[in-house]
Formats: C-alpha cells, structure tokens, sequence
C-alpha cells in the first residue's frame, strides 16, 4: 500500500491556502526553501504537478485544486477526531463557535447570538473575530460552526461553503457635535471634503462607500481606517473625522458615543450574512439563528 506524507500534504495546503510560498512560510515560520522542497516531494509522490508559475505568482493547476479539496476534507476530519478525543461531544455541554468578521457591529452580533444564548440546554459558546477568508478557512476545517459576516462566500472560490442572508440595513453618517458644527452644507453636501474615519480597504462597505462619494462628486478626505470598529467609533467622539455605521445601531451609536446623526443613505445597504458548510442547516441551534435572524433584524429597524 502506498503512504501518503500528510506532513508533507499540510505544507501544500497551506501555501495554496495563503496564496504562494513567501505568505505561508510566514505562517508556517518555516523557510522558503524548506516549504518549496516539501511541496515538490509531494507532486513527486503524486506523480503530478500542483502548481503553475504564473509571473511571480503561483496559481494551482486543476489536479492541484482538487487536491487542496481533499486535504480540506482530510484535516477538517482531523481537526473533529481531537475534539472527539479531547472529550467536548462526551462533556455533555453543546459547545457553539461562531467566528465573525470585524466589520459586523457589535450590537448586531450580540442581538443575532440571542437564540445561542437562550439555548435551553447547558452550552459553551465561544465568539473568534477574524478576516473573513480567515473565518472561511476555519469554517472548513471545521474549528467554527457558523460564521456571521457582512460579505457572503466569493464566487468562485477554494472554500465550499455557503451563506444565507440575513437582511440589510441602510448606512447613517455620524460626527462629534462640534465637527457637525463645523460642517457648512446640508447632508449628504456637507460630506465633501470633510474627514473621514472608515473600516479597512477591502472590506464590504468601504468598497460600496467610496464609489458612492465618487458618483456624487465628493472628495474624500480619509484621515483614519481600522479594522477595529469601535476604535473607528472612539475616533469619531473625540472629532477627528466623519463615521458611518448601519442605520439599524444609529440610535445606539448616538446615545454610546454622543455624537449626532448627521444623515442615512437608503441605497447604501450594508448586508449581513450566515456563512455555513451546508446549504440546508441541519443543526437545531444554527439553524434557529439564521431563522431568527430575519425577525431580530427588522425589530432593530
């Protein structure tokens, strides 16, 4: 019987998961080389190539994709043999890990998480906020049961997974009062040209923020970005910039931060999702948060 090395395996997977050696060597705190020789021996062991150069880049071949699906397969059913062996599924305590992106809103994870937190039986839920393709990758290996995110699952890519969306919410603009002050024209004018604090480049409302300003012909003036959104709140109380939350917290964010809502913007929708393995959620709990989720959402309206 021919042995597969899944030392070996594992090296390849997380190069194709990182996206090229240089990133997983990083993450792996293994050298280059090493990581170069690991892959080569598996394609030598499979008696295929994995990986085409493409300029500077490395890009999988299709035997290569499926590959990475397998080793997605085979260390997710590792990841639940040590949480069968370490005892959770005999503890007899449900445990709950939701992973969630840093631009969802506090409050709104928290009003999501409820059907967890009122769950009848003893259960131990734990809360990861990561990167969303962080979050997917662990979804997959099966360290989360559910993730909760404004971005559903890319098209097209390596991680099979599926989203189930939530609802939506209209964006608001806030500002310290004495920043609104300051502000000359009538929202949303009096956006151009004034500081502005906002979430990290890539994230889902940056992206539908910034061509918004560009269509009504304001100049942005990004002073500040974070993946910390309470950090980007905290900024806007002391008044070094123009913020923008989902309208569904605006009165919780104007009562916290004591700033002043300065306008909403129907067609910029932020939208909230539950990413799970299956199509159809087939667990009780999962399921009652993402059925909840709708009800819960609107009520916050």
């Amino acid at each position: 019987m021919q042995w597969l090395n899944y030392h070996h395996l594992y090296y390849f997977f997380v190069v194709a998961r990182e996206g090229g050696l240089s990133a997983a060597s990083r993450s792996l705190r293994v050298s280059h080389p090493t990581l170069s020789r690991q892959v080569r021996q598996l394609e030598e062991a499979l008696d295929c190539r994995l990986f085409e150069r493409r300029g500077r880049t490395l890009e999988l071949t299709e035997t290569g994709r499926r590959v990475y699906a397998y080793a997605h397969e085979i260390f997710h059913l590792g990841q639940e043999m040590l949480r069968e062996a370490a005892g959770e599924e005999k503890s007899g305590r449900r445990r709950l890990t939701v992973g969630v992106t840093a631009a969802m809103p506090k409050l709104i994870t928290r009003e999501l998480l409820k059907p967890a937190l009122a769950w009848p039986e003893p259960l131990a839920l734990r809360v990861v906020e990561e990167g969303h393709d962080t979050l997917l990758e662990r979804l997959v290996l099966r360290e989360l049961d559910l993730v909760l995110a404004d971005a559903p699952v890319p098209p097209g890519g390596k991680v099979a997974a599926h989203h189930h969306r939530l609802g939506d919410s209209a964006l608001s603009f806030f500002a310290a009062p004495a920043l609104a002050a300051t502000l000359e024209a009538e929202f949303p004018a009096c956006l151009d040209g004034a500081p502005m604090l906002a979430p990290s480049l890539g994230t889902s409302v940056r992206r539908s923020v910034e061509p918004w300003l560009e269509r009504m012909g304001f100049e942005a003036k990004w002073v500040a970005e974070a993946d910390d959104l309470a950090l980007i709140k905290s900024l806007g109380q002391e008044g070094h910039g123009v913020f923008f939350a989902p309208t569904l917290v605006a009165g919780h964010v104007v009562d916290t931060y004591g700033v002043v809502e300065l306008g909403r913007v129907e067609e910029l929708r932020e939208t909230f999702y539950a990413i799970t393995m299956r199509r159809q959620v087939d667990d009780e709990l999962v399921g009652r948060i993402c059925k909840q989720a709708g009800p819960t959402l609107r009520r916050m309206g």
